[in-house]
């Protein structure tokens, strides 16, 4: 059974339920290809992560880690590299993301739902940063991403005590956009997606890059690169016309 499901189309999702989708190299890898494979192709308009079952994932599966020493808190390169590789696809591709949260979202999976322009989650979803618990230490993006979602003292609060949170409270602070009943999930994100697509692909992978410029530039810099930056936008008088 394949343990990553790829929908051609715009789908990606994480596919071991009796493990509740726990990360393994190999699936990371064939992540990391999956998203970047998607964003190359132009008939993608729109990649969607989710998990099968009970869980978006639970994060990383130790037990594949084997007897492989985890020295100062670090799971090592045969996850690192292949995460990061996903985890820059998915924020710095010119396709959309979204992760559709359906469940148990812990650690390293919660770094590439945050990795994603958009989170939506189930109201009965779990959501926790555990890094500290395990004495793990994040790679993964989750120092950086985690406090712009959320503002920095609210990230310290969940990191630092690694608590968990209720897919209500995920969206109420800011780390997820929207919070649904789980009943209501596939329903909502489904209509997200096609209001996503209907658009211009061009404006949104413009935005993108822009969203991305606020985060490393301060706010006179950030105004004077959306100003001056160009993109190819080939459908503004198609999408014009009927207005002029």
């Amino acid at each position: 059974m394949a343990e990553l499901l790829v929908d051609t189309s715009d789908s990606i999702t994480f596919n071991r339920p009796e493990a509740l989708n726990a990360l393994t190299p190999e699936m990371l890898v064939t992540l990391a290809d999956a998203v970047e494979a998607a964003d190359a192709d132009p008939e993608v308009a729109l990649i969607v992560l989710t998990g099968e079952g009970r869980a978006f994932s639970a994060g990383v599966d130790l037990k594949a880690l084997g007897d492989r020493d985890l020295t100062d808190g670090s799971v090592g390169d045969i996850l690192d590299v292949p995460a990061r590789r996903a985890c820059a696809a998915l924020s710095t591709g010119a396709t959309p993301s979204l992760a559709k949260v359906n469940g148990f979202c812990f650690t390293g999976a919660l770094e590439l739902a945050l990795a994603c322009d958009l989170m939506v989650v189930a109201d009965e979803a779990t959501l926790a940063d555990t890094h500290a618990k395990f004495g793990l230490r994040p790679t993964w993006g989750m120092s950086q991403r985690l406090p712009a979602a959320v503002g920095r003292a609210k990230a310290r609060e969940l990191s630092l005590t690694a608590r968990n949170v209720k897919g209500v409270e995920a969206a109420e602070i800011g780390m997820a956009c929207r919070s649904v009943p789980l009943a209501e999930l596939n329903e909502t994100v489904a209509e997200m997606a096609a209001t996503i697509v209907a658009n211009s692909s061009g404006s949104l992978a413009a935005y993108k890059d822009l969203f991305a410029a606020s985060e490393r530039l301060n706010l006179p810099d950030g105004l004077a690169y959306e100003f001056s930056t160009a993109f190819t936008i080939s459908d503004t008088e198609e999408r014009l016309a009927s207005f002029r």
